[in-house]
């Protein structure tokens, strides 16, 4: 296993490099929640009466805000990255896309005195949509240059970065919190250290190659060949390259001829493609509504409201929940995402999170938290319940949380995969956005409900959606066209054969003239 990974080294860098994006994906979606529960923003972008109380009809539209715009600008990003993608390749859309994230970044940065809280909404949209376009972007990069062995695993890596995204967010804000909780220190270093992270990507960038299945599909094969052997750590003549080689040309050549003059309508409606594209949103849609990002997002404000009062004790517990996020996401995609397969883990997961969901929503129920003081230790219950939720994020993390990614970095073919991308990344940031949305409303109008309905929506939704998946573990990206029913297997291999012969037939007229010369 070690050997392989060693193999796929360069792989890997290109997943740590591209999934510095994925990072800020993690950080901007957990960030917002700790800074909005600043007193010292609420005091000056006016979210206190004249008596010093929190208004809260104003705190909680400012929160949702400042959360939901990310999400609308993210769902522009996502969809205008799949035409973008397939112009200029999967690297410099993700160079163009950093780029506009950055200038959000320093807007939100700005924001105080004369220029007001418009200046975050803005930035905050204004990053969304370069947000939105790496989260689409990237892992159908990644995926393309990953070998079907470790695919899973290096596809996955995105939501490790996620996960350590947010824990990083969660503990920025406590340190700001504690150090920097008199100044406007407390929004511009959490939203100026974005830019690290961005600079970071955007000069490895720079040191990685294109993917060879978008060269291939622009008919630059020999750019292919060679980017493929360099991320195999091989000779472009080998056996290995040219056999990969030949089956990615074949399933390319293969659609090419099947979809010729058929444009975007048969792309998204065609026989074996329009299931394809209704997988990836329905996946989405219930990870969104997993209750996932509800915890994740409003971490803070949902640890007050089953007990851990006072800023320190709320921004404590949710960097708690991040650090078990983290372990948990990585113990999984790198023992079990080959290995369990992506079925059972998504069943397993989706059951665990459910039965955690309704624990805390009858302990909330028969020991209500409004009595306590803040300031106070949180009671047994109160702890209980954060027990559950540290529980519940470790089965989000061996399923729900990853398993969308990689399955539909999975299931599209080459011509196709950016489009597929594109909508699953869109479907995710609309219903993040729907979902942060309306958050606080839930925790202020449910209650312990909240956790009864996002246990249903677990146990009732999501595990009968994931028995009719079909398997795609230890799979060709070039298979799924044969188990999606886009081609026969027969059909195929008489591409290979037919492809294989024609590359055989290239080689040896290359020899005979190398002899005549």
């Amino acid at each position: 296993m070690v050997g392989d990974n060693f193999k796929n080294i360069r792989v890997y860098w290109l997943a740590f490099v591209v999934y510095w994006g994925i990072f800020l994906f993690g950080y901007d979606a957990g960030i917002a929640g700790g800074v909005i529960s600043q007193p010292y923003f609420q005091i000056h972008f006016g979210l206190v009466n004249p008596g010093g109380t929190v208004d809260e009809a104003k705190y909680t539209q400012v929160s949702s805000n400042v959360v939901s715009v990310l999400q609308a600008g993210a769902f522009f990003g996502a969809l205008g990255s799949a035409p973008i993608s397939a112009w200029l390749g999967r690297r410099w859309t993700l160079i163009a896309f950093t780029i506009v994230f950055s200038v959000g970044a320093v807007l939100t940065t700005v924001a105080g005195g004369s220029r007001g809280i418009g200046y975050i909404y803005g930035g905050r949209a204004v990053s969304g949509v370069g947000i939105g376009g790496i989260s689409a972007v990237a892992p159908a990069y990644v995926s393309e240059c990953s070998p079907k062995g470790v695919r899973g695993r290096i596809t996955g890596l995105a939501q490790i970065m996620v996960a350590i995204g947010a824990m990083v967010s969660y503990f920025v804000n406590l340190g700001v919190g504690l150090h920097l909780a008199n100044s406007d220190m407390v929004w511009r270093v959490p939203f100026g250290l974005q830019l690290v992270p961005a600079g970071l990507m955007s000069l490895g960038l720079l040191t990685v190659k294109e993917s060879p299945r978008w060269l291939a599909s622009k008919g630059r094969v020999q750019e292919a060949i060679g980017n493929l052997a360099y991320f195999r750590k091989e000779q472009p003549d080998s056996p290995a390259i040219q056999q990969e080689m030949v089956e990615i040309e074949a399933a390319i050549r293969e659609e090419q001829e099947a979809r010729k003059d058929l444009g975007l309508r048969e792309a998204f409606f065609g026989y074996g493609n329009s299931i394809r594209f209704v997988i990836a949103f329905t996946i989405f849609v219930c990870q969104q509504w997993s209750g996932q990002n509800s915890v994740g997002y409003y971490a803070p404000q949902i640890f007050t409201s089953i007990g851990f009062t006072g800023t320190t004790n709320s921004l404590l517990a949710s960097g708690i929940y991040g650090v078990v996020k983290v372990l948990a996401t990585i113990f999984f995609i790198f023992f079990f995402v080959d290995s369990l397969g992506r079925k059972i883990s998504l069943f397993i997961s989706a059951v665990g999170m459910g039965i955690m969901f309704f624990i805390v929503g009858a302990i909330l129920k028969t020991h209500p938290v409004d009595e306590i003081q803040a300031g106070q230790p949180p009671p047994p219950a109160s702890k209980a319940m954060a027990a559950m939720l540290y529980i519940f994020v470790c089965f989000y993390s061996m399923g729900v949380g990853p398993i969308p990614w990689v399955y539909v970095s999975d299931i599209f073919p080459t011509r196709t995969r950016h489009y597929g991308l594109a909508v699953a990344s869109g479907t995710q940031w609309l219903f993040n956005f729907v979902v942060s949305k309306v958050t606080p409303t839930l925790v202020a109008d449910l209650g312990y409900k909240l956790f009864f309905m996002f246990g249903a929506i677990n146990i009732g939704g999501i595990v009968t959606f994931s028995l009719f998946l079909p398997e795609t573990k230890g799979r060709s990206l070039e298979e799924m066209d044969i188990i999606f029913g886009a081609v026969s297997l027969e059909e195929r291999e008489a591409f290979i054969e037919r492809q294989q012969r024609e590359l055989d037939h290239g080689t040896h007229n290359s020899g005979s003239a190398d002899q005549k010369v």
